[in-house]
C-alpha cells in the first residue's frame, strides 16, 4: 500500500457509485503489449499505460491502445531517477517524452508517472508547467520481482483492494500470465474498472 500527502499527486480516483479500481501498466511499449491488449479487450477492461518514449516507435501497436479506449501517459524518455536531475533536466525528460507521444499518436498527454516512484518538488513543478497530472499508485503488484510467482502478483493486488485505488502493474510476461485471473478476482471482490479522469 502506498499513499502520498502531496496534494498534487494522485494515488486513487474519486469513488463512484460502484466500487472501481484503475489498472496502470508501466515501462512499455514492450513486446508483451499485444498480449495485454488482447486480454483487456476480451475482458472489456480499460487501462492506463505509462510509456518510456525511447521504446515508442510508429510501428508499435499504439493505435490499438487508443482504439480500445485506453489512455497513454508519459513515464519519461529513458526512466531516470528524477530526484537526481536538475529542474531543467527533469523538464526536458517530460517535455520531450510528451512531444513524442503526441506527435506519434495525435493525442494530448495529461498524465505522468515518475520512474521508480521517485520525485521531488522540481518534478512537480516541471509536470505542472506541462499541465501534467502526476500519478502514483495505491496498490503495487510487485510484479517486477515475481517472475516465477504469478499467484503472488495476484494476491499482492487482491489482498489490498479498496475503492478508487490505482494499481501498479508493468508490461512484463509474468503480468500477462497473471492478468486474466487478476481481473476475475478483482471482479469477484465486487470491483469494476475505470480510467483516470
Amino acid at each position: 500500500m502506498y499513499d502520498s500527502t502531496d496534494t498534487k499527486v494522485i494515488t486513487r480516483i474519486t469513488p463512484k457509485q460502484t466500487k472501481t479500481v484503475v489498472l496502470t501498466f508501466d515501462d512499455g511499449p514492450s513486446k508483451v503489449l499485444p498480449g495485454i491488449l488482447a486480454i483487456l479487450k476480451q475482458e472489456k477492461v480499460p487501462a492506463v499505460f505509462f510509456w518510456q518514449t525511447r521504446l515508442l516507435y510508429k510501428q508499435r501497436p499504439w493505435k490499438s491502445v487508443l482504439e480500445d479506449g485506453h489512455v497513454i501517459g508519459t513515464h519519461t524518455i529513458s526512466h531516470p531517477n528524477l530526484q537526481k536531475l536538475s529542474l531543467e533536466q527533469q523538464y526536458r525528460q517530460l517535455a520531450r517524452s510528451v512531444a513524442k507521444i503526441e506527435t506519434i499518436t495525435g493525442q494530448k498527454v495529461t498524465f505522468f508517472r515518475p520512474p521508480f516512484g521517485q520525485y521531488n518538488q522540481d518534478t512537480i513543478r516541471a509536470a505542472e508547467k506541462l499541465n501534467l497530472q502526476t500519478v502514483m499508485w495505491r496498490v503495487a503488484s510487485i510484479d517486477w520481482e515475481l517472475k516465477c510467482n504469478t499467484e503472488q502478483i495476484i494476491d499482492n493486488v487482491v489482498d489490498h483492494l479498496e475503492d478508487g485505488a490505482i494499481i501498479l502493474l508493468h508490461e512484463l510476461q509474468q503480468t500477462v500470465e497473471a492478468l486474466p485471473s487478476l481481473i476475475q478476482k478483482i471482479r469477484d471482490k465486487g470491483y469494476g474498472f475505470s480510467l483516470l479522469k
